[in-house]
C-alpha cells in the first residue's frame, strides 16, 4: 500500500510540471521550437552509441521473453532507424507550424472582429507499446505543437525509451526549453498508468499507440479524453473486375512489407469469380515470403493442400495478427465484402482492388474507415506518406481526428474577438 501512495505522489508531480511546462511552450516562437528539434535531432545521433547499448538490453529481455518475431522488429533499433528518427524530427522543422493559423475568420454585424486560431492542447500523454522510435516521434510532434508531453512506452522498451527521454531532456535545455516538456512515466506495470489516465485537471489528452486491448483498458479507465490511435484489422478486397497482376502485387505488398504494423492487411477478401485465377498466384507468392495462410474451405480447395495453409476460423477474421499470418476468404459479391469489413474491421485501411469505377465508388461510400484506398496498398497509412511528416498513430475514432494525428490533430482552437467598445444589449 504505501507503494501506490508513493506512485500516486510521483505521477501528480510529473503531470503538475508537465502542466507548468506546457504554459511556457505555449508562447513559443516557431523558431524556438523549430531551434529545440534540430537540437533533439542532433542529440540522437550524437548519443546513438548509448541508445542502442540501452536497445540491446531490451532486445535481450524480449527474446528471453519469446517476444514473437514482428514484436522484436517493432523493439529493435539499429543505426538506420536511429537516423530516420532523427531525420523525422527535421522534416518537422520544415512542415507549417499550425500554431497561430487563423482557421476562420469574419466581421460580424456589430463590427467586433471574429477569429478562430490553432492553439496547443496543453499535455498529451501518449501510451505505446514496444516502439521506441515513438518517443521521438511524439515529443517532436508536440514540440512543434507548443504540446508538452508524458511519455508511457511499453515495458519491452523500458530501457531504450529511458534512455531516448534523457537525450531529449538534454536537448530541451541545450535549446532554452524547459526540460519537463518531455516526461516519462517508467513502469512495468499499469498501476502508475492507472493514476496518469485520472489526472483531469493536468492533462488534456490522451493517445494511444498500440493494440485494441490497449485502447479498450484506456477507454475503460480515463477520465481523460482519448483520440484512439489503436490497431488495425485491415482488409484487401480483389474484386471480380480486378487487374489481378496489381492484385498480387497489392495484396502481397499490404502483408509482408512490414507485417508487425497497424497498416498491414489481415484478411484477404477475393470474389468468386477471379478466386481460381488470382487464389493459386497470390497464394504462392505469400508462403514463399513465410506468410501463413488460414483459408475458407472454398480457397483450400483452389489452393490444394500445402505447407502453411490451414483452415480459418472465426477467430482468425477477428485476429489483428501483426505478424506473416493473414485470413483467405472468397466472397460471392461486393456486398458480401462491405458487410465482412462491418464485422471484422477496426476502422483503420480498407483497400478494394478492382478496374471498375461504380464499384470503388460504392467501397469507398459504404466502408468505414479512417483511410480507404483504391487499388494501392494500405502500408500508405502513414503521417510520412502522406506528407504531413511525423506521426504519433492513425486514428480510428471519428471526433476531432480521424486518420494520420499529425501537427493540426495535436491543436485545438479558440476564438479571438476583438472590439471597440461595444457591448451586448
Amino acid at each position: 500500500m504505501p507503494k501506490k501512495k508513493d506512485d500516486n505522489i510521483r505521477i501528480r508531480e510529473i503531470c503538475v510540471k508537465a502542466k507548468a511546462a506546457s504554459r511556457q511552450l505555449a508562447g513559443l516562437s516557431t523558431q524556438d521550437k523549430n531551434r529545440a528539434l534540430l537540437e533533439m535531432a542532433a542529440a540522437l545521433t550524437r548519443r546513438k552509441a548509448e541508445i542502442l547499448r540501452e536497445n540491446r538490453d531490451d532486445v535481450k529481455e524480449g527474446k528471453a521473453a519469446h517476444l514473437s518475431g514482428a514484436l522484436m522488429d517493432r523493439l529493435m533499433l539499429d543505426e538506420d532507424r536511429i537516423k530516420d528518427m532523427a531525420a523525422g524530427l527535421k522534416k518537422l522543422v520544415e512542415l507549417p507550424d499550425p500554431v497561430g493559423e487563423v482557421v476562420e475568420g469574419r466581421r460580424l454585424p456589430n463590427g467586433l472582429e471574429l477569429k478562430q486560431v490553432r492553439v496547443p492542447f496543453g499535455v498529451v500523454a501518449v501510451i505505446y507499446e514496444a516502439r521506441p522510435n515513438v518517443t521521438s516521434d511524439a515529443a517532436g510532434l508536440c514540440i512543434k505543437t507548443g504540446n508538452a508531453i508524458i511519455l508511457r512506452g511499453g515495458s519491452a522498451s523500458l530501457h531504450s525509451i529511458r534512455m531516448l527521454t534523457e537525450v531529449l531532456n538534454g536537448a530541451l535545455i541545450d535549446a532554452g526549453l524547459p526540460r519537463d516538456a518531455v516526461q516519462l512515466v517508467e513502469s512495468r506495470d499499469r498501476g502508475p498508468l492507472k493514476q496518469l489516465l485520472q489526472m483531469k485537471e493536468y492533462v488534456d489528452l490522451i493517445i494511444p499507440r498500440g493494440g485494441e486491448a490497449l485502447k479498450e483498458f484506456l477507454v475503460k479507465n480515463s477520465k481523460i479524453p482519448v483520440i484512439y490511435a489503436a490497431g488495425g484489422n485491415c482488409h484487401v478486397y480483389v474484386d471480380a473486375a480486378a487487374d489481378l497482376e496489381k492484385a498480387v502485387n497489392i495484396a502481397v505488398n499490404s502483408k509482408v512489407q512490414r507485417p508487425g504494423v497497424c497498416n498491414a492487411a489481415e484478411t484477404l477478401l477475393v470474389h468468386r469469380d477471379v478466386a481460381e485465377s488470382f487464389l493459386p498466384v497470390v497464394a504462392k507468392e505469400l508462403l514463399a515470403r513465410g506468410v501463413k495462410l488460414f483459408v475458407t474451405a472454398g480457397a483450400h480447395e483452389i489452393i490444394g493442400k500445402a505447407k502453411g495453409v490451414e483452415d480459418a476460423t472465426e477467430e482468425h477474421f477477428q485476429t489483428e495478427f501483426l505478424d506473416l499470418k493473414m485470413a483467405v476468404k472468397i466472397v460471392d459479391s461486393l456486398d458480401e465484402a462491405v458487410e465482412h469489413i462491418a464485422n471484422y474491421a477496426t476502422g483503420h485501411s480498407e483497400a478494394i482492388i478492382t478496374e471498375d469505377l461504380a464499384a470503388s465508388r460504392e467501397f469507398a461510400g459504404r466502408v468505414d474507415a479512417a483511410c480507404i484506398y483504391i487499388n494501392a496498398s494500405t502500408r500508405f497509412t502513414d503521417g510520412g506518406q502522406f506528407g504531413m511528416g511525423a506521426e504519433i498513430g492513425i486514428s480510428t475514432q471519428k471526433l476531432h481526428a480521424r486518420g494520420p494525428v499529425g501537427l493540426r490533430e495535436l491543436t485545438s482552437t479558440k476564438y479571438v474577438v476583438t472590439g471597440d467598445g461595444q457591448i451586448r444589449t
